[in-house]
């Protein structure tokens, strides 16, 4: 498709004896949650950093917007308008919710580093910050220390700290993992809520949470895609079946992709 707004072709990757990436090409359109899905060690976050720039491909290309990124640093590809989240969240846990979000308001705006403080000062950081926490339903916690919040919690400012870089598109990282049934519930409103106004690019193990949001869906075995549709083509995949879903159940998250 001409009108895809992430194009990734043949992308590969050795890490020494092992294929991360084997010839992967897929196509995001723009408005989609597409949603990547696979066994630990199938190749899903070496993908997310070679579209971040943070891996370099063997071969292949990655096209956002018609323009070839391959060879970008991650930085461009931010202000071009990528941005993600972790498989492992990494916030500044003695500072507020507030503050962790308006140093990601910071560095998207080119403000220099002063001090950290400066973030919690600035007005010009600290409302789009509010507004960013409002959009992952965190609106009345912004003052709240970070090491006194859930882990579910930590998860929403992460994507925060993302959605502060104002981006096109989402590339999330398991934003499930590790939380409960009450706070992926909520996560999976948040991301229904984005998906309305964001590309959303989604890595996941929870099964409950990817068929509840994706438009369509991409299954990743040892580097390769074996299949990808809509979530009723996927569900009935023999081969899908077979290789990740064929006992049925949810999978735990964890590992690494």
């Amino acid at each position: 498709m001409t009108d895809a707004l992430l194009r990734i072709e043949g992308v590969s990757k050795r890490f020494g004896g092992v294929i991360a990436s084997d010839n992967i090409s897929l196509e995001i359109r723009p408005g989609e949650l597409h949603a990547v899905i696979g066994p630990n060690g199938a190749g899903k976050t070496t993908l997310i950093g070679q579209l971040m720039g943070e891996i370099g491909p063997d071969s292949g290309k990655v096209v956002f917007e018609g323009n070839d990124i391959t060879v970008l640093p991650t930085w461009q590809r931010g202000q071009l308008g990528l941005a993600r989240s972790f498989q492992i969240t990494s916030l500044f846990l003695n500072f507020t919710a507030l503050d962790n979000v308006a140093l990601a308001v910071q560095a998207r705006s080119g403000h220099s580093f002063h001090f950290w403080r400066d973030a919690r000062r600035l007005p010009e950081l600290r409302v789009p910050a509010r507004d960013a926490l409002a959009r992952v339903g965190l609106a009345g916690r912004e003052d709240v220390v970070v090491s006194n919040m859930s882990h579910g919690e930590h998860r929403q400012i992460e994507i925060a700290m993302a959605l502060a870089m104002q981006p096109r598109m989402l590339l999330l990282d398991e934003p499930m993992a590790g939380m409960g049934p009450e706070e992926s519930a909520r996560l999976v409103e948040t991301l229904r809520e984005l998906k309305q106004e964001l590309t959303i690019l989604l890595i996941e193990h929870d099964m409950e949470a990817v068929f509840a949001l994706a438009d369509r869906i991409s299954v990743l075995v040892y580097g390769r895609v074996i299949a990808s549709g809509a979530p009723e083509h996927i569900r009935s995949n023999a081969e899908v079946r077979r290789a990740y879903l064929g006992d049925g159940k949810k999978k735990a998250a964890g590992g690494h992709g």
